[in-house]
C-alpha cells in the first residue's frame, strides 16, 4: 500500500515556499510516498454551479484562497526533494489543451526522473472551464479525446511524427519531446464521484480515485468501473484504486480495510483543527507511527 498526503490548500499556504517545502521534505522524511495538489485555474465569485462534495453545495474554500497551479507548484516540489511522488488531485483537464498539457506532464515527469502521477477530472463549476475556454457541457467526450491525444503524442517516437484526428484535437507529423520518464507514459488517473468518471476510469485511466464516495455508493461505483473494464477488454486488477482518509484517523486497520477494498494507494488529508505548519506536521509525524510508515 502507498500512502500519500494532500497538501492542505484550506489552510492558504500553498504558495508559501518555506511552508511547501517544509511540508514536502517532512513528509518524504517520514515515508510517504508522494504528495498530492489541487486546482482551479480560476474561481468564480458566487458561482451558480453546485459543489458536488458538501451538502450545500458550496465549496468550503473562500474565493481569495491562494491555489498555486498544479504542475508549477510540483515542480517547485520536484527540486525540493528527491524521491516523493508528485500527483495531482484532481487536474481539471477540460480547462487544458491536451497537445500543450501533453508537453507539460512530459516535461515534469522527465526533470523529476518519473515521479508524476496525474488525477484528471472533468470539473464541477462551469464558470471556471468556460473562462478557460472549455465545453462544459460536452466536457466529457472531450476529455476522453484530450487522453487519447497526449497518449498518441508521449508513444510516437517514429521519424514522421504522431497523427491524431479527433472532433476537437486534430494534429498530423506532430513531434513533441522529450517524453516522460516512465516507458508507459505519465499514469494518467480519473478522479471524481458520477458514473462518468467509474466509466472512463475503467475504459481509460491507469487508476481510479472515487471522490466524496464510502459504503455501498464507492462500492457501486468500483463495481462500474471494474465492469466498464471488462467491456473494453482490460483487466480491472490493472486498474488502480486510490482511496482516502484522514492523518488523524487513519491507523493500521483503516490502511488494512482499504487494501481489503481493493485499494494501492491511500491519500490522506490534514483533519480538521490544524491552523499552523507545525500541527500538520504533528500530524504526519502520530499518522506514521500509528501505520508503522516505513522511512
Amino acid at each position: 500500500m502507498k500512502i500519500g498526503v494532500v497538501l492542505p490548500s484550506e489552510l492558504g499556504s500553498t504558495a508559501d515556499p518555506e511552508w511547501v517545502t517544509r511540508f514536502a521534505q517532512h513528509a518524504e522524511a517520514l515515508g510517504y510516498a508522494e504528495i498530492s495538489v489541487v486546482e482551479h485555474s480560476v474561481v468564480i465569485a458566487d458561482t451558480s454551479s453546485r459543489y458536488p462534495y458538501a451538502p450545500d453545495g458550496r465549496s468550503p474554500l473562500p474565493d481569495d484562497c491562494p491555489l498555486p497551479d498544479p504542475l508549477e507548484l510540483l515542480a517547485f516540489v520536484a527540486a525540493r526533494t528527491e524521491r516523493l511522488g508528485l500527483a495531482t488531485g484532481v487536474l481539471v483537464l477540460p480547462n487544458h489543451h491536451p497537445v500543450v498539457l501533453a508537453k507539460r506532464l512530459a516535461t515534469l515527469d522527465r526533470l523529476s526522473g518519473g515521479r508524476l502521477r496525474v488525477c484528471l477530472g472533468v470539473g464541477w463549476m462551469r464558470e471556471e472551464i468556460e473562462a478557460c475556454g472549455g465545453d462544459f457541457d460536452h466536457r466529457g467526450r472531450l476529455a476522453d479525446e484530450a487522453i487519447a491525444a497526449m497518449r498518441t503524442l508521449w508513444r510516437d517516437t517514429s521519424a514522421t511524427g504522431a497523427d491524431f484526428d479527433g472532433d476537437r484535437y486534430t494534429f498530423a507529423r506532430a513531434h513533441s519531446w522529450p517524453k516522460p520518464a516512465q516507458r508507459m507514459g505519465v499514469p494518467l488517473f480519473i478522479g471524481g464521484h458520477s458514473e462518468a468518471a467509474a466509466r472512463r476510469a475503467g475504459r481509460l485511466g491507469d487508476g481510479f480515485q472515487p471522490l466524496g464516495l464510502a459504503g455501498d455508493d464507492l462500492a457501486a461505483a468500483v463495481a462500474v468501473m471494474r465492469d466498464a473494464a471488462h467491456v473494453a477488454g482490460r483487466d480491472p486488477s490493472e486498474v488502480e484504486l486510490v482511496l482516502g482518509a484522514t492523518l488523524g484517523r487513519v491507523d493500521a486497520e483503516r490502511v488494512d480495510k482499504a487494501a481489503a477494498q481493493g485499494a494501492g494507494r491511500l491519500l490522506l488529508s490534514v483533519s480538521r483543527g490544524a491552523s499552523t505548519l507545525d500541527d500538520v506536521l504533528g500530524q504526519l509525524d502520530a499518522a506514521a507511527k500509528r501505520i508503522g510508515l516505513a522511512k
